[in-house]
Parts: structure tokens; C-alpha cells; sequence
């Protein structure tokens, strides 16, 4: 999916996807992304150097830390249900499902940040590609 327009009820789509990460929507500047972590699974440590990124949380409940270092994440904040996270670029940041169910979320990069269509189903095929 990509560089046409394009519908999507994104709160069922959410709460509806199986896979780790499937990329749904990449367009010339910006790219949708799903999310499903298990109870204790993470979006590891990172940085996109030149990506902004919006996350908004479907279901459940995530710890969010981001910072200017790697060393000093000094962002933390607990979210749940409706919550969204905005990272700027050049921010590291890491996300843990701190609940018992799985987190549901999205994500929207700008620019794109994935392969268009990639689909991981599980966290750790998502490492041993990423």
C-alpha cells in the first residue's frame, strides 16, 4: 500500500493485527506502521537520526523513555489506552509492554523507515532483521 490514497478504520486495524510490526502504508514522506507486543516485549533502544515518529497506544499499557543520549533516557513516562507519543528526531528511545496483555499501537514515521509491505510477526524475527 502506498502513494495512493488510501481509508482505513485504524483503531480496528490496531487492535485487530497478529504481527510484531506489519508496515500497512508507505507514501513518498511518510509511512504507517502496526504494532503487537506480547506481555514484557519492547521496541529496543533506538534512533532515527532523521525520522520524526508519532506512536498512539490502542490497548494496553507501555513505559516510554526517550533521551538526547542513549546513557540518559531522562523522558519516562508511563502510558496506557489513547495515549500518543511524539519523538522528535534524534532522540533515542525505548518502549516495554509493562502490562499483562498485549500493546497495540501504531506508529507514523515521517519519513518512511521500514521496507513498504514488511511484515515481522514476532519480536525476535524483527531483531535478526533490524
Amino acid at each position: 500500500m502506498g502513494k495512493k490514497p488510501w481509508v482505513i478504520d485504524i483503531e480496528q486495524a490496531t487492535l485487530n493485527n497478529p504481527n510484531y510490526r506489519q508496515v500497512q502504508w508507505t507514501g513518498e514522506h511518510l509511512q504507517m506502521v502496526l504494532m503487537s507486543l506480547k506481555a514484557g516485549e519492547e521496541i529496543d533502544l533506538e534512533l532515527h537520526g532523521d525520522v520524526d515518529q508519532f506512536l498512539r497506544i490502542e490497548q494496553g499499557q507501555a513505559q516510554v523513555r526517550v533521551g538526547k543520549t542513549k546513557d540518559n533516557l531522562s523522558f519516562d513516562k508511563k502510558v496506557s489506552e489513547n495515549w500518543a507519543i511524539l519523538i522528535p528526531s534524534g532522540h533515542w528511545h525505548h518502549i516495554k509492554n509493562i502490562g499483562k496483555e498485549e500493546l497495540k499501537l501504531y506508529t507514523i514515521y515521517a519519513p518512511a523507515q521500514h521496507p513498504a509491505g514488511r511484515i515481522q510477526k514476532t519480536y525476535k524475527e524483527a531483531k535478526e532483521v533490524d
